[in-house]
């Protein structure tokens, strides 16, 4: 298992293997870098890593791209292959839920796992990386090279941030990431949306009338980065998880005017405070839904001080029409939950979230059916689970149907369904982001039964067979195939 101290560590890492390319010509944070980004982005391949190291305006180089294929984020997670991490989760549930391992080499297995997921918590350090160089009253957003993305943004926006809060009442931290709109040097949007960890801070910290501290990291160790985005149960600490994905703990430092907690060995810090009373408009922002996300009332973040490296590397990223970068952090949250959705929903054998449908929109889950009605029991239960619930489209297909191949999904829904039994229409929380809802946060779904129909579903009629070839003749076709000369 491969783990990064810091971003800097996963870049040289990236450039020994040819995975980084080094951009050397003067290039604009406004709209060029976003034309030059998406050009990638959209290669079948998703295009290798990019550090701008000449960005007008800035001293500072950006690195954008870093999770762009499937390889680079399965090292960035620690993985040399994409379905390890799900292996090791899987263990991890074995253990946790099985019997009692066997034999002597079966318990000192279980021993060691046990041993890693106890020393995974967050370390606190005297000092850190992320403070070699301080400013407080000289603290000016405008020395970063932060990105204007689209042609009707709103502003300059910080795209791939860890926001760090803490809840008044109990002093739990949330680690999200949040797009920030740059309002000046000084001040920053906190795009909190309804459901998020951080609007409920601010919330709490509304009804008690006091003002909210806030930390923004910008360029971690890429495991820190992932664990910021990933839809977590709200009882999970995000830097708890970053240390089980890392295989150790994140080392801390307190921050220099806030008393918050930040990662030692990120790139740069934003340390600030939010007024709870205080709302400014923000928006709008090219999204990930590939449309923009309209102006709306958001937060408002004060700078108190900026802290960085000697040497930083500022890390950003782009949203739009996909493909874009993050629909490999999607693949890997896919796979990363997988496990934990069958904890929940144990008939379910494989689960795709097609990044064309940006991810949540859409649900393709097998299962093993056994009873009638047990399709539409699986499509609740995944509206049921976390973020899931703001799935639009929940497609249902038997066990042998393979949900990583849209070609065969549409077939079975296209020859296993019948519209006026097998569509089932709700209605529950959407994403704030969902425009098609004629409420904000709240609209339709559908679930569609694309599984083979049982007689007490309604279906009396025999069920056709699949076509398919005689293994023999496979076999023996495969064999001569060379005579046929094709």
């Amino acid at each position: 298992m491969t783990s990064f101290r810091n971003l800097h560590d996963f870049l040289d890492f990236l450039d020994d293997r040819g995975e980084l390319h080094r951009v050397t010509a003067k290039v604009d944070p406004e709209l060029e870098i976003t034309e030059i980004s998406d050009r990638i982005m959209k290669r079948s391949d998703g295009g290798p890593a990019l550090l701008f190291e000449n960005v007008k305006g800035s001293d500072y180089p950006l690195a954008i791209n870093i999770f762009g294929s499937q390889q680079r984020t399965a090292w960035a997670l620690g993985m040399e292959h994409w379905d390890e991490l799900e292996q090791r989760i899987d263990r991890l549930i074995g253990m946790a839920l099985g019997p009692p391992p066997s034999g002597v080499m079966g318990k000192l297995g279980a021993l060691s796992e046990i041993i890693k997921v106890g020393r995974i918590g967050p370390r606190q350090v005297n000092s850190g990386a992320c403070q070699e160089i301080v400013k407080t009253d000289d603290a000016s957003l405008s020395d970063l090279p932060i990105m204007k993305c689209w042609p009707m943004d709103g502003g300059k926006y910080i795209t791939l941030p860890l926001v760090f809060t803490y809840d008044p009442e109990t002093g739990k931290r949330n680690t999200g990431m949040y797009r920030l709109q740059v309002f000046d040097d000084k001040t920053i949007g906190m795009h909190w949306q309804l459901h998020k960890g951080g609007m409920e801070h601010f919330k709490k910290s509304r009804q008690h009338g006091q003002k909210m501290e806030v930390a923004v990291a910008i360029g971690t160790d890429p495991v820190l980065t992932y664990a910021a985005s990933a839809p977590l149960p709200p009882e999970i600490d995000e830097m708890v998880f970053a240390g089980f994905l890392r295989g150790k703990s994140v080392d801390m430092v307190r921050a220099k005017t806030v008393d918050i907690m930040v990662p030692a060995e990120a790139e740069f810090i934003i340390e600030g405070y939010v007024d709870p009373t205080e709302l400014r408009i923000e928006g709008p922002f090219g999204d990930h839904t590939g449309v923009y996300s309209l102006e709306d009332d958001y937060p408002v973040l004060h700078v108190t001080a900026i802290t960085h490296r000697r040497n930083p590397v500022y890390a950003s990223t782009i949203v739009g029409k996909p493909p874009m970068e993050d629909r490999f952090i999607g693949g890997a949250t896919e796979r990363l939950f997988l496990p934990l959705m069958r904890l929940m929903i144990p008939e379910l054998v494989d689960v795709h979230l097609p990044y064309d449908a940006v991810f949540h929109n859409f649900a393709l889950v097998s299962i093993r059916k056994r009873y009638p009605g047990h399709a539409r029991k699986v499509m609740h239960a995944v509206w049921g689970l976390g973020q899931m619930m703001f799935t639009k489209f929940v497609i249902v297909v038997d066990e042998n149907v393979d949900v990583q191949n849209m070609r065969e999904v549409l077939w079975r829904v296209g020859n296993n369904v019948d519209p006026s039994r097998d569509i089932e229409i709700v209605e529950g929380p959407t994403d704030s982001l969902d425009h098609a809802s004629a409420i904000p946060n709240y609209g339709g779904k559908i679930g569609i039964d694309a599984t083979t129909k049982l007689p007490e579903e309604g279906h009396d009629r025999p069920w056709p067979p699949d076509i398919e070839m005689d293994p023999t003749v496979q076999d023996l076709v495969s064999k001569r195939w060379e005579e046929y000369g094709l």
